[in-house]
C-alpha cells in the first residue's frame, strides 16, 4: 500500500492526466455510462484502471511543454472520442427498432431507457438491451477497456490532434450505422409492406371492411411473430456489430500511428 501511494505521489500529474482520458469513456460508452451503475463503482473503476496505466507509463509531463489546461482537453477528447465510437457502433439497433416501430404502428410509442433516462423507441430499446447483453457475453466491455489501454501505444500523452480526416471518419461511421440499421430492419419492413398491400387489395374487394380496426392489430401481431422468429439469428447480428466496434475503434487509433 505504501509503495502504491509513493508511486501515485511521484507521478501525480501523469496519474491525473490518465484519469482524465479514462473518465471520457465512462461519460459516453454504452456499458460504463449507464446511470444504473453507482457513481462510486464508476469512480473506483476509473481509479483502478488509471493506477494500472500510470504505473506502466514512463514519461514526464513537464518535458512535454504543453500547458496543463490544453493537455487535459486533449486527453479528455481522446477518451470521449473512444466512448463515442463505441456508443455509436451499437446505436444501429435503435435505428433498426425505430424503423420497425414505424412499420408496425408503434411510431408514437416511446419508453424510458433505464441507462440514459431518455425516451427511446419501444422495439429499439428491446433490441438495444438484447444486444448489450450479448455483447457483454462476447466480452465487448473488455474490448473497450483494451482500447483505452492500447490508446497510449497509438496516441501518446499530449499528441492528440483533431483534424478534418478524423471528423470525416466519424461522419462516415455514423452514416454506416444508419445503413446497417436500415439493412437489419429491411426483412421485417418488407413483410409488413406486403401485408399493407394485401390489406389494400382486401379493402378494394370488400369495401365494408374497416381496415383501421383490422389492419393495425394484424400488423402488430405479424410484426411480433416475425421478431420472435428472427431472435435466434440475432447472435450473428451482434457479432457483426462487435466486429464493427473493433474495426472502428482501432481504425481511429491507428490513424495516429500511420500519420
Amino acid at each position: 500500500m505504501n509503495e502504491l501511494v509513493k508511486m501515485i505521489m511521484s507521478k501525480y500529474e501523469l496519474f491525473l492526466i490518465v484519469i482524465v482520458r479514462c473518465s471520457g469513456i465512462f461519460l459516453i460508452s454504452p456499458f460504463f455510462s449507464s446511470q444504473n451503475i453507482p457513481n462510486r463503482i464508476k469512480i473506483g473503476m476509473i481509479l483502478f484502471l488509471s493506477i494500472i496505466i500510470a504505473s506502466t507509463l514512463n514519461i514526464s509531463i513537464e518535458d512535454l511543454g504543453i500547458p496543463m489546461v490544453i493537455l487535459i482537453c486533449k486527453e479528455l477528447l481522446v477518451g470521449v472520442t473512444i466512448g463515442f465510437i463505441s456508443s455509436i457502433s451499437v446505436s444501429a439497433f435503435y435505428i433498426m427498432g425505430q424503423i420497425i416501430d414505424m412499420s408496425m404502428g408503434f411510431g408514437m410509442v416511446n419508453v424510458i431507457d433505464p441507462q440514459s433516462r431518455t425516451q427511446v423507441p419501444l422495439m429499439g430499446n428491446f433490441y438495444y438491451m438484447l444486444a448489450l447483453l450479448l455483447l457483454i457475453t462476447l466480452d465487448g466491455h473488455h474490448i473497450i477497456i483494451n482500447s483505452i489501454i492500447d490508446s497510449y501505444k497509438y496516441i501518446p500523452v499530449g499528441e492528440f490532434k483533431l483534424d478534418g480526416d478524423i471528423i470525416y471518419s466519424l461522419i462516415d461511421l455514423i452514416s454506416n450505422v444508419f445503413v446497417i440499421g436500415f439493412k437489419l430492419s429491411a426483412p421485417i419492413v418488407a413483410i409488413i409492406f406486403l401485408l399493407d398491400l394485401l390489406l389494400g387489395v382486401m379493402v378494394r374487394t370488400i369495401p365494408q371492411m374497416n381496415v383501421f380496426v383490422i389492419g393495425l392489430p394484424m400488423k402488430i401481431f405479424i410484426g411480433l411473430v416475425i421478431i420472435a422468429a428472427t431472435i435466434p439469428m440475432f447472435n450473428a447480428i451482434t457479432n457483426g456489430t462487435l466486429n464493427l466496434l473493433i474495426e472502428s475503434l482501432y481504425k481511429f487509433l491507428k490513424y495516429f500511428s500511420e500519420g
